[in-house]
């Protein structure tokens, strides 16, 4: 294969995995929002990572013989770790005190943040039509939000650090991923995680009698484990900048699963930011195979 087809079928790829990854956030969020009505905080997250190890573990340990996955970066891994559980915490609280895509929306600006990060931090190219692109998405982002309304006030507080968190998260996956085999990568995450959630769950420990809780916490470990494993593999396959329009399209599978879930439909408004957002994703598809060529 040519070294610019390969390229391309290596971006084009990396986008593919960047949806898939962002429809099961969509519903890691709709499991976590109807799970945190009836768990405590720490119990919720303890069991949302503890099916999201095992189920790494399944996948990872045969295929390591059984043995301890070995790394070159632990204390990058500890960091990616405690961003992730970083990002879950103020995100757990986030979504208890906004409406599903609302919540979604404010934090689909991290493209922005990892696109300027990528470009100032770590010196990879980006053209001035790509930034427009990404922001034409932030703008259709401001569009659903609708400065004034009744989502802004106090709780944009919550989901903007876990945009700062999710940022540093996703430039520290992007750093990794070319080093790191992204199942091991996965497999560190999650077991660091559960055992810093493991620190408070015992306190805040609740019976659970509803065998549909249990439905959604597993719910919430696999879409977890599957949604961050399609994205660390991604970004083994394409840079930043290119991922990152495509993230917004996590706004409308949350607006698919809020219609779904709880029966709210998006007002025209609404409806024209998932345009742009998505128009704004095709132009950027173009553009990356024009720049592969």
């Amino acid at each position: 294969m040519a070294p610019s087809a390969s390229r391309r079928s290596a971006a084009l790829a990396g986008i593919a995995l960047t949806v898939g990854a962002c429809a099961c956030f969509a519903l890691l969020d709709t499991a976590t929002k109807l799970v945190s009505a009836t768990l405590p905080l720490f119990m919720a997250l303890w069991l949302r990572y503890l099916v999201q190890s095992l189920l790494t573990s399944a996948w990872v340990l045969p295929r390591t013989g059984w043995r301890w996955p070995r790394t070159a970066h632990l204390r990058f891994q500890a960091l990616r770790a405690v961003l992730f559980a970083g990002t879950s915490l103020f995100g757990f609280f986030s979504i208890r005190a906004m409406p599903l895509a609302e919540f979604t929306a404010i934090i689909a600006a991290t493209p922005l943040c990892v696109t300027l990060v990528a470009a100032l931090w770590l010196r990879q190219p980006v053209s001035a039509l790509r930034c427009a692109l990404v922001a034409t998405g932030l703008a259709s982002v401001l569009l659903i939000l609708r400065p004034g309304g009744s989502s802004l006030g106090w709780a944009t507080v919550l989901p903007l650090c876990m945009l700062a968190m999710g940022t540093g998260y996703q430039i520290l996956s992007s750093l990794m991923a070319g080093r790191e085999e992204p199942a091991h990568t996965q497999f560190y995450t999650g077991w660091i995680a559960t055992a810093l959630m493991s620190l408070g769950a015992p306190f805040v420990w609740t019976r659970v009698d509803n065998p549909w809780v249990w439905a959604g916490a597993f719910v919430m470990g696999l879409s977890s484990a599957l949604g961050h494993f399609m994205l660390l593999r991604a970004y083994a396959h394409t840079t930043p900048a290119t991922i990152a329009p495509f993230l917004y399209t996590q706004i409308a599978f949350a607006m698919l699963a809020g219609w779904a879930v709880y029966g709210q439909l998006p007002d025209g408004w609404s409806l024209a930011g998932m345009g742009l957002i998505a128009a704004s994703g095709a132009a950027s598809a173009w553009l990356t195979m024009r720049e592969t060529r």
